[in-house]
């Protein structure tokens, strides 16, 4: 018989000092959830972002992507040309984070039509 071996967790965001209770919030945020599901389907400059992302202004946008880029969700490429080209791109992590919250918003539009 093999003897499954319990990880003690490191995180408990029921705890009150826990790290991770920042970091869910800055995940699902009304805007982080979502710039990190427009950009699970690829990588996109801040126009296209703030377009596609009906209702955010420039400032929320740009505070957004810095908060998900220092939680490591996602990355900034700068092209170092001379009219500025920047890219926004899913991390690793963020790419699973991005998968998730598509599946809860694809449940929410079954949902929703469930009700009709």
């Amino acid at each position: 018989m093999i003897e499954k071996k319990q990880k003690a967790l490191k995180y408990d965001v029921f705890a009150a000092n826990c790290p991770s209770r920042g970091v869910l919030e800055h995940l699902f945020s009304r805007w982080g959830v979502l710039i990190l599901a427009r950009l699970n389907e690829g990588p996109a400059r801040f126009g296209e972002l703030k377009r596609s992302v009906e209702g955010i202004s420039e400032r929320m946008l740009s505070k957004s992507l810095k908060i998900l880029e220092d939680e490591g969700f996602l990355y900034r490429k700068d092209y170092g040309e001379k009219l500025p080209r920047v890219e926004y791109g899913l991390t690793e992590g963020g790419s699973r984070m991005a998968e998730s919250i598509s599946r809860v918003i694809e449940q929410l539009y079954e949902e929703m039509e469930c009700r009709r």
